[in-house]
């Protein structure tokens, strides 16, 4: 299958690249850095800015489905990339005929969602260090989910709750509307993205990925996303 992925060049956007072809899958990554991403066979890299309509349209011409893990740090400015660019990708995908978008979402947009496995993290963490920091983002993404909600495409909404890396895909669950647990590795979340190509996971539905084995502990974890990671350029990927 002919993917166009946006946000190739994140850590989850990565992920999904290697998993791809590994599938066989063909992948055109796009990227607003090419140069930091290495050419391997089945893998077309272009340079292109979701936020740019022109630009989306002529990647996604001659694709079969395409894939978004696009996202941005947190930031007391107003955030329009997950919302602009959702946009363009529905429009572009229209007017060449294409049904099959699989988008990544966040857990923090359900007012509900809670983490099951850590008290701490939904009743201080959670509230106090993700949500309110992360406002302007997360309104963004909700007015993204409802742009995709919105359309006739054949969609799929991939809700994750905190990110992490891990060296392989794991027995990870899938569950509707929002994950059930605190963390989700950066692999299974691409892995889940690219089973929703297969059939494996429903059409028009969101639905939350959550990791539940060999996840980091908390301090760990707010140590390497929070502490350690380089802070690059405002826009970036997941």
């Amino acid at each position: 299958m002919h993917l166009v992925l946006f946000g190739a060049n994140g850590p989850t956007g990565r992920q999904l690249t290697d998993q791809a072809l590994a599938g066989r899958h063909r992948v055109t990554a796009v990227t607003r850095h090419p140069g930091s991403m290495s050419p391997r066979e089945g893998l077309t890299i272009v340079r292109a800015d979701v936020t740019d309509a022109a630009a989306v349209d002529g990647v996604v011409a001659g694709a079969e489905a395409v894939l978004s893990a696009v996202g941005v740090p947190y930031s007391p400015k107003p955030v329009g990339v997950y919302s602009a660019g959702a946009a363009n990708i529905i429009a572009a995908m229209g007017s060449h005929g294409l049904k099959r978008l699989v988008v990544v979402g966040t857990a923090a947009v359900d007012p509900g969602y809670r983490a099951s496995d850590s008290l701490f993290f939904t009743r201080v963490m959670e509230p106090l260090f993700m949500r309110r920091p992360g406002r302007t983002v997360y309104e963004d993404n909700r007015r993204m989910e409802a742009l995709v909600r919105a359309s006739d495409l054949d969609w799929t909404i991939v809700r994750a709750c905190w990110l992490f890396d891990s060296a392989a895909v794991t027995d990870y669950q899938v569950t509707e509307n929002s994950p059930h647990a605190m963390f989700t590795a950066r692999a299974d979340l691409a892995a889940c993205m690219l089973a929703c190509l297969t059939g494996e996971q429903p059409i028009r539905k969101v639905i939350g990925v959550s990791t539940t084995t060999a996840t980091p502990g908390l301090i760990q974890q707010i140590w390497r996303e929070v502490i350690r990671k380089p802070k690059k350029d405002w826009r970036r990927d997941l």
